[in-house]
């Protein structure tokens, strides 16, 4: 009786996880956003704080940083991480432009760039229903505090042809400004 009585257990708790596990396999890993790279972002539809959709078809010629973050509610993390972004010039020239990608409204950016006014250098894009991040992956990312409704911390690098060069999840959530300029600057040799 108690074997049969640990089998049902052990049985009912490998279908409960079975049930629980995500379609896409399960929680994204690095390898899984490493899959990105050398292939044209497939990224369709972010938009500007007054909801008007935003192409990245118009930043070709430009290499490009995406950080996908939690947003509002990961204060002060991905604030300082998203303001670093912002106010760093070697990605706001000629050749680079950074992008912080949130799944927040719009409306709930105005308190924090009250709060920390160097957000509003910050070029901000908004994943509406978190569409596009889920599309990555990025929903189940290792850095995600919040899976399945907010991406972690990772960081997507776009060559000038809009093709991935770079990705990293950071679960450390810490600022990586000269990491990433340096596989930019690898990207301009």
């Amino acid at each position: 009786m108690i074997l049969i009585a640990i089998f049902v257990l052990f049985a009912g708790w490998a279908l409960f996880k079975a049930g629980n596990t995500p379609a896409t396999g399960g929680q994204a890993s690095a390898g899984d956003l490493n899959s990105l790279v050398g292939k044209p972002m497939p990224i369709t539809q972010l938009f500007d704080k007054d909801g008007k959709p935003y192409s990245l078809d118009g930043l070709k010629g430009k290499n490009v940083v995406l950080f996908f973050n939690e947003g509002v509610m990961c204060y002060p993390a991905c604030w300082n991480q998203v303001a670093q972004l912002g106010t760093d010039s070697k990605f706001n020239n000629q050749d680079t432009v950074a992008l912080s990608v949130v799944t927040d409204q719009p409306s709930q950016w105005q308190q924090a760039l009250q709060k920390m006014p160097d957000l509003a250098k910050a070029t901000i894009l908004f994943d509406q229903g978190g569409n596009v991040s889920r599309s990555l992956g990025l929903l189940t990312v290792a850095s995600s505090m919040h899976k399945g409704s907010s991406p972690g911390h990772s960081y997507i690098v776009l060559d000038k042809q809009g093709v991935v060069r770079f990705v990293y999840d950071d679960p450390n959530m810490a600022i990586n400004n000269d990491m990433i300029s340096q596989k930019i600057a690898a990207l301009n040799k």
